[in-house]
């Protein structure tokens, strides 16, 4: 009965986020749901630097999202957790953890721009934790709105079966309301005021033939999903509203059917039958009750069921947050079992107990406290000082752990250093508050310079963490010009060997090593395979060779540079009975790494991002030019969705974009607008490549 209970009371929950490409709508909309459930009483706007979500003085000045925020609102009797995400790529790893355990999420388009660079990114992070989702089309009161050309552009572009669910009713200006393809009912809002009311009316005449031939392909689309569903559509029988509901939830849960909804959330039009389609489609906790584990002893996986009261607690950290009034606090999503103030829980990555003090709902940076929390439930915790993103939490003593999430690393770094030396510790613990933060957020030490070097994904991430820095948290720091983070690798096979032998405190110290490195496009980083029979190194010590290797890559022979697209294979070595230990083998993996990199060539390799400008066609010579000079690769030039603006697709070196927005806005008078993300890393050209190691 207990378990019957909790079955019905997590049917009422949906936990789902709003991800997006930057300006698309995503705050503005988590605004309306905000407001039209009653969670707020104003609603805020991005342009007026006054929303509820965006909280951080940062996003505020700024205009854009710069951390996910949590909060929790009501609406026909579901509970909604709901996540806004930041749309700026230089944040993509906030986008990857609320995804990573989100059960559902809302994908916002711009009526006029449709898919996005950054709307592609996040629908395939979407698709990598196989949430289902809905698809908004926002804007459709903006000149060049085109609610069916976005919808080919997503079927174009994104995964999934995309079906409008909703027609809209009027364009640009004139739009004002929508048709609902299953209620066969049309929805007006009002010109003017804050779109809580609006009137439900019968489907307009104009529109009566198109709805009947969309309203016929959705129905089509449904039966498909169920057999006694489709002998009935092939007899010519009707489907109740109710009916078509559930075969559609169907679809979106199992199926990767997308529904695709439209409005304008400035204007206050559609949301409320957004948040209908939340709680008609998006799944429970009770429809994601299974889960995946890993054993951290041998890497074997098991499912585990939510409601099964064997398998205890079991929470993922996903987020840390440094607060000055509670300090850290750790954003948790409960997969099974109960959490309750006080509790001692076990971390099962750092084999460690920390005890939860408070247990904490969020609204963006206010806080309610709860006394406890249970699975399907995304909660704050405060007390827990040792546990960091992507960590699982059990109460009793473990070996699983939930799937981690894996973050791009950085590819731009500037030096920091304390205006004082009592400055120093202050600059230090700051640091350690905000990589605990950011997972994509680096601090390492230039032994040649002295230098404190802060790593991140791009200009506009690194200047937002610098400015935190100083205003928020009052460090005294020099922050100095941004730097590339080049990489390394190797241009031919080749082969080397390490002897170490050596008497310490009157022991014998033996390892003997002969490894193969070659390179390899395929491979992103570095693989270490062993090839070596039992009686030439033996199992045990395997292991230490193997982390010799990778050791021994982590920096290049040029200039210390993380080496990548590289393959190791242990292929020989020897061992003595009374001398081998783990530490002389690792010892020879290292001398024998060097060894290769003697024999090889070496080059330097520097990250490439893809650049995509709208612009209007006037000013496309002039920043083609530009791009060139960048040593930019143009590799499409076509018409933007609104059939008014050009789109230049292009590659160029990180190197050369640095201030790339600055030199945009004075090509174009500032009337273009461009996105940059990393695409890959590139061979950096000879004599370039010379002047970065000082050679010329």
């Amino acid at each position: 009965m207990a378990k019957e209970a909790v079955r019905e009371d997590k049917s009422k929950v949906r936990n789902m986020g709003i991800v997006a490409h930057i300006d698309a709508g995503k705050t503005t909309t988590t605004e309306r749901i905000l407001f039209y459930s009653g969670k707020i009483y104003k609603m805020g706007e991005v342009h007026e630097g006054n929303t509820e979500m965006d909280w951080m003085d940062q996003e505020r000045e700024r205009g854009i999202t710069i951390t996910s925020a949590a909060t929790v609102c009501f609406w026909k009797g579901c509970r909604i957790n709901l996540i806004d995400t930041p749309g700026h790529v230089d944040f993509t790893a906030e986008v990857e953890r609320s995804l990573r355990v989100l059960d559902g999420a809302i994908g916002v388009f711009d009526g006029v721009a449709g898919v996005e660079p950054q709307s592609e990114t996040v629908w395939h992070q979407a698709d990598r934790y196989h949430v289902p989702r809905l698809a908004f089309v926002n804007k459709m009161d903006r000149v060049g709105a085109g609610f069916f050309r976005a919808i080919e552009m997503m079927k174009e572009k994104l995964s999934g079966r995309f079906l409008p669910i909703q027609l809209p009713i009027g364009a640009e200006s004139g739009f004002h309301g929508l048709v609902d393809l299953i209620e066969e009912k049309a929805y007006l809002w009002p010109k003017t005021g804050l779109g809580a009311e609006f009137e439900v009316a019968g489907i307009p005449e104009e529109l009566a033939e198109t709805v009947k031939t969309y309203r016929h392909g959705l129905i089509e689309a449904l039966a498909e999903l169920d057999d006694a569903a489709t002998e009935r559509y092939l007899s010519g029988g009707s489907f109740t509203t109710d009916e078509l509901k559930v075969l559609l939830r169907k679809g979106v849960l199992k199926h990767g059917y997308v529904p695709v909804l439209c409005g304008s959330s400035l204007r206050n039009t559609g949301v409320q039958k957004l948040l209908d389609a939340v709680v008609d489609y998006l799944p429970s906790p009770m429809d994601a009750e299974r889960f995946e584990v890993v054993s951290k002893e041998d890497g074997s996986r098991k499912v585990m069921n939510a409601v099964d009261p064997e398998n205890g607690l079991q929470a993922l950290a996903f987020k840390v947050q440094a607060d000055q009034h509670v300090g850290k606090i750790i954003y948790l999503k409960i997969y099974s079992g109960v959490l309750k103030a006080g509790d001692q829980v076990y971390n099962v990555n750092k084999d460690r107990r920390e005890r939860v003090h408070k247990i904490l709902l969020m609204h963006a940076n206010k806080k309610e406290e709860v006394p406890q929390a249970e699975f399907g439930d995304i909660v704050a915790v405060a007390g827990l000082k040792g546990t960091v993103t992507g960590e699982t939490l059990t109460l009793k003593k473990s070996e699983w752990l939930l799937e981690p999430m894996v973050f791009p690393k950085p590819v731009i770094s500037v030096s920091i250093e304390p205006k004082s030396k009592a400055d120093e510790e202050k600059m230090m613990q700051v640091l350690a508050l905000l990589s605990d933060e950011d997972p994509t957020f680096m601090v390492g030490f230039n032994k040649e310079t002295g230098q404190t070097i802060i790593s991140g994904m791009g200009e506009l991430h690194l200047d937002i963490l610098t400015t935190r820095m100083v205003r928020e948290f009052k460090a005294n720091i020099n922050i100095g010009r941004p730097q590339v983070s080049y990489r390394e690798t190797i241009t031919a096979e080749t082969r080397g060997r390490g002897r170490y032998q050596k008497e310490v405190a009157g022991r014998g110290q033996y390892g003997d090593v002969e490894v193969v490195i070659k390179p390899s496009p395929s491979v992103e980083t570095v693989t270490v395979r062993s090839r070596v029979s039992s009686d030439v190194i033996p199992p045990s010590f395997v292991k230490s060779v193997e982390e010799g290797v990778r050791d021994s890559l982590r920096a290049g022979p040029l200039a210390g540079y993380e080496v990548i697209h590289v393959e190791a294979e242990i292929v020989g070595g020897s061992y003595s009975q009374t001398d081998s230990t783990d530490v002389a083998y690792r010892i020879a993996s290292s001398m024998a790494v060097d060894e290769c990199f003697r024999r090889t060539k070496a080059v330097l390799l520097e990250p490439v991002m893809a650049v995509e400008v709208v612009t209007p066609e006037e000013f496309l010579g002039e920043i083609i030019a530009d791009l060139n000079s960048r040593r930019g690769r143009i590799s499409a030039i076509g018409d933007f969705a609104d059939g008014r603006q050009k789109v230049i697709k292009a590659e160029g070196p990180l190197a050369e974009m640095f201030g790339y927005a600055t030199a945009l806005r004075s090509l174009s008078q500032g009337r273009a607008v461009h996105s940059m993300q990393f695409s890959s890393y590139g061979r950096v050209p000879e004599n370039i490549e010379k002047k970065i190691l000082g050679v010329l």
